[in-house]
C-alpha cells in the first residue's frame, strides 16, 4: 500500500485550490450578484462530472445565496436536443430555449476542448449573454478563451481539476451568502 498516494494527491488538490486569483473569484461572485440584482438567471452546463457539479452548484445558488439558477441535466432534454440537434449542439439549443438577455452562463470543462461547451460559449456571446469558465488541462484551451472571466486550474488530472472546479463554485456561494458555514433553513 502506497501511503504517499493520499499524501501527494491531497497536495495537488490543495494546490489546485490555492492556485486561484481571490480577486478573481470576488468579481465572479460580484457578475453573479449583478446579474441576479437585474432580474436575471445563471445558467451553469457541463457534461459528466461538470455537469453532477453543475446540478450541485446550481441548486446552492438558488437555496443558500437566493440566486435564480438552473442547469440542463434533464435526460429527456438532454436526450431530444442530442437526437434532434447532434449533441455538440445540446448546450447551445438549450440556451437558445432558456437564454434571455443579460443572463450569465457558467460552463464547466476540464479540457476546455469539449465541443458542446464551447459552443455553448460562442451562441451565449452572440445572444449577449455573459459567460464565465471553469477548464483545466492546457493554459491555452478553447473554452477558456471565450469567457469573459476564465478560471483555470493547471492539471491533467480529471478528478484534481473537477474537485478544485467545485470547490471554487462553491465558494462563491458562500462568499455571496455572507458565511462559511450554515444551518438548513
Amino acid at each position: 500500500m502506497d501511503i504517499n498516494f493520499f499524501t501527494d494527491y491531497f497536495e495537488m488538490i490543495k494546490q489546485g485550490i490555492k492556485s486561484v486569483d481571490n480577486s478573481l473569484l470576488e468579481k465572479a461572485a460580484e457578475r453573479i450578484k449583478k446579474v441576479s440584482s437585474a432580474g436575471k438567471k445563471i445558467i451553469i452546463a457541463g457534461n459528466g462530472g461538470s455537469a453532477a457539479m453543475a446540478s450541485h452548484v446550481s441548486v446552492d445558488f438558488t437555496k443558500v445565496a437566493r440566486i435564480r439558477a438552473i442547469n440542463f441535466n434533464e435526460a429527456d432534454l438532454l436526450t431530444c436536443f442530442a437526437n434532434d440537434y447532434g449533441y455538440e449542439n445540446v448546450f447551445e439549443k438549450a440556451i437558445d430555449f432558456y437564454g434571455d438577455d443579460n443572463d450569465l452562463v457558467i460552463l464547466i470543462s476540464s479540457s476546455g476542448n469539449s465541443a458542446n461547451v464551447i459552443n455553448a460559449a460562442n451562441h451565449a456571446k452572440k445572444l449577449n449573454i455573459g459567460v464565465i469558465t471553469f477548464t483545466g488541462f492546457e493554459s491555452n484551451n478553447a473554452l477558456r478563451k471565450l469567457g469573459d472571466i476564465n478560471f483555470w486550474v493547471d492539471s491533467k488530472a480529471y478528478n484534481i481539476v473537477e474537485m478544485t472546479h467545485h470547490i471554487w463554485l462553491l465558494a462563491i456561494v458562500d462568499f455571496i451568502f455572507g458565511k462559511t458555514t450554515y444551518k438548513a433553513s
